[in-house]
């Protein structure tokens, strides 16, 4: 009978140590040793116990203890491990390294997959064998290795088909907290769709918000549709193009700071002009909440993403504007705002509604944990619409879900964009690396599975381009008519 992989690299001590407190050894049962070989072993047989690290103070270079400890984690931490196929993760793996290898002009003939015997213990360090081997033959080149093993940890990770299992590298930066890196605009579509669901997006691509730094300096302009980035369209027979939001997205990519040269039209006159930026870092303009009164008594929040402390930046945004008028109505814009923090969801959730149950995590055998409001949060008391879009993401999905299943207020714009599968436990790995992984799969409060699907607005009304670059808004038009209507 197959034993499941997390259980068999516990019992040869990949995972764990032996319990005389020495490492097992780990060893092919056939194949003569050699000095590579040995090599190979004691990096999987001394690598951590654990999948999770204590972060080192520089980055370091990704190694095979990185994959070793990336491959520990998806089969410690990710929900559906107990379903994954190690010899799938595996390929992939692989797959991504010699893709990888290819792309630089580096492609070697024995960068080949060695053949897998369904064993856990002997396929692991069979991989493992051959990519040292082939990575010890490359070039003195550290970017080359670098990408290469970053390639095979992606390669890994993509294997899962999950919108919330992500590898990530992030350089360290000069500047001061709260410095950004980057462009300096976000776009509609936004980045997530790209690394998550590319085919979901749908042309054109237009600036959303411009935050600062280049951009600003550019006077790029809300509203502006990207036509073409370095020459190349943004979309390709109707799919958003990868490589060009990668260009546009260096803080997340990890692409060299090059310039780029973009081909911008202004919806409302046809015009086209061209620009160059550079990415660099730079202090962001725009707030993570903002607040103001709209036909003299209507609340109006935007918040830019669920981050730690957001509820409580809107909860007091609320308060003061209540302190000069009392509001008949309030409007929670949350266009373009991406992930964050569950307890955030929560927290916001609750000053709306009590003793509700508005989500649920779920195990792979479909056995689901309730996630409560805290009625500990005071209620607002104030009549509710929600306006978004497909850049609302995560916690932005999970929390439009939970006003529409618990009937809190309208939902007012376009389809939210359905990529939370579960709230994901970042791991620390040894070269600074971060890896993020779900424990569990979420649903809504009637259990519907939301994940790659999204949240329908009850009112269809998307924020177009020439809209936002002429300073119209119907979705909040919607949303000022609804709460006048309820009084």
């Amino acid at each position: 009978m197959k034993r499941s992989l997390l259980t068999a690299l516990a019992c040869t001590g990949i995972l764990t140590l032996a319990t005389s407190g020495a490492a097992a050894t780990v060893r092919p049962e056939s194949a003569p040793r050699s000095e590579a070989a040995a090599r190979t072993e004691a990096i999987l047989r001394t690598g951590a116990a654990t999948c999770d690290s204590k972060p080192p103070d520089q980055p370091l270079a990704t190694g095979l203890s990185t994959i070793k400890q990336a491959y520990d984690c998806i089969f410690t931490g990710f929900y559906g491990r107990e379903r994954l196929d190690h010899r799938a993760v595996l390929a992939a793996g692989f797959a991504g390294l010699t893709e990888e290898l290819n792309r630089r002009g580096a492609d070697r003939p024995d960068a080949t997959m060695p053949p897998l015997t369904g064993n856990p213990t002997t396929d692991l360090v069979a991989f493992a064998a051959v990519y040292e081997r082939v990575v010890a033959d490359l070039p003195d080149d550290a970017a080359l290795r670098q990408a290469v093993a970053g390639a095979t940890i992606k390669g890994m990770v993509g294997s899962l088909h999950d919108n919330h299992s992500q590898w990530r590298r992030r350089a360290q930066l000069p500047g001061k907290p709260g410095d950004v890196y980057g462009l300096g605009f976000t776009t509609s579509p936004g980045y997530s769709i790209t690394y998550r669901a590319p085919q979901k997006a749908v042309a054109p691509l237009f600036v959303n918000t411009v935050q600062g730094g280049p951009a600003a300096a550019a006077r790029i302009r809300p509203g502006e549709i990207v036509q073409s980035v370095n020459g190349a369209p943004v979309f390709v027979d109707g799919v958003l193009s990868s490589g060009a939001m990668n260009l546009l997205n260096p803080e997340y990519s990890g692409d060299r700071p090059d310039p780029v040269r973009l081909a911008l039209r202004d919806p409302s006159t046809g015009r086209v002009r061209k620009t160059t930026l550079r990415p660099k870092v730079f202090t962001p303009t725009t707030r993570p909440v903002t607040a103001r009164l709209l036909d003299g008594d209507v609340a109006a929040i935007k918040l830019a993403n669920f981050q730690p402390g957001t509820a409580d930046q809107a909860l007091a945004a609320i308060a003061e504007l209540r302190a000069d008028k009392k509001p008949r109505g309030l409007i929670l814009d949350l266009r373009g705002t991406n992930g964050g923090s569950p307890a955030e969801v929560v927290k916001l959730l609750s000053s709306f509604v009590h003793g509700k149950v508005h989500s649920y995590d779920c195990a792979p055998d479909d056995t689901c944990t309730p996630n409560r409001t805290d009625d500990a949060v005071p209620l607002l008391g104030l009549p509710l619409a929600v306006l978004i879009d497909g850049i609302c993401a995560s916690a932005c999905d999970a929390f439009s879900l939970a006003i529409k299943d618990l009937k809190v207020g309208p939902l007012i714009g376009a389809r939210t964009s359905g990529m939370v599968s579960g709230s994901a436990r970042m791991f620390a790995l040894d070269d600074g690396s971060t890896l993020s992984l779900p424990a569990a799969y979420q649903v809504g409060a009637n259990r519907e599975l939301i994940n790659g699907i999204g949240v329908a607005p009850d009112h269809y009304l998307p924020l177009t381009a020439k809209d936002l670059r002429e300073g119209h808004d119907p979705a909040m038009a919607k949303a000022l008519s609804l709460l006048s209507a309820a009084r």
